[in-house]
């Protein structure tokens, strides 16, 4: 069989949402790819990302990169470091931005999708999917529609069958996203979009916040 997509599924919105979109654009041409870069809900991310994986029999491989980022001085990597929470305003792009800062990883994204990359050319796949979104790109460079672009420029002379990144929520807010994800039937409940290491999400961080506004306006 020939796949078209590998997905970079974290099991949170964003990228579930873009499972569900390259399935119903490549229905059983799509595997999945999950990373473990030391963060704090790494063992949560790996079971929801698994839960959504399996609702469509996709394959998904899991790497462990916890040893190139565990250095990194941030929030979701280093449990010595206060993750930010409720102080975080998360209407005021000011906030959001000194938030950011603290939840940084340092190159998370070009590393990931690099590896991604590397993975569909080996495998004659020709999109890596990622989930971004315009909301998190005001404070997020490597969310953004231009980081994208750039990324693609490069795989056209990094990789001989010149992968490219397809990302169905680049252009899109978190509100839009959960409203496109019930369209396609999906398990919101399932989804993990929070920041900490809990049994059950944590509701006060950043990532916890913005995907309960989104809810919310929805009337969820």
């Amino acid at each position: 069989m020939q796949y078209q997509a590998l997905v970079l599924l974290s099991g949170g919105l964003d990228s579930v949402y873009n499972l569900y979109a390259a399935h119903s654009k490549w229905p059983g041409q799509v595997q999945a790819i999950h990373f473990n870069y030391g963060q704090r809900a790494a063992e949560q991310e790996r079971l929801a990302a698994q839960y959504f994986a399996d609702n469509f029999q996709v394959p998904m491989d899991v790497l462990d990169l916890a040893p190139i980022f565990n250095s990194a001085q941030n929030a979701l990597t280093q449990k010595s470091i206060a993750l930010p929470t409720t102080e975080v305003d998360i209407e005021s792009l000011e906030a959001s931005h000194k938030s950011a800062a603290h939840v940084w990883v340092a190159n998370r994204n070009g590393v990931l999708l690099n590896i991604a990359a590397c993975r569909a050319e080996s495998r004659q796949i020709p999109f890596v999917v990622p989930g971004f979104n315009i909301e998190e790109a005001q404070t997020f460079p490597d969310n953004s529609v231009e980081y994208i672009n750039r990324l693609n420029s490069c795989f056209e002379l990094s990789t001989g069958t010149k992968v490219q990144v397809k990302c169905f929520s680049q252009e899109m807010y978190k509100t839009e996203i959960i409203k496109a994800c019930q369209d396609l039937n999906v398990n919101i409940d399932q989804i993990w979009s929070c920041y900490g290491e809990g049994q059950t999400p944590c509701g006060v961080c950043e990532s916890c916040q913005r995907f309960s506004r989104a809810k919310k306006s929805l009337g969820l």
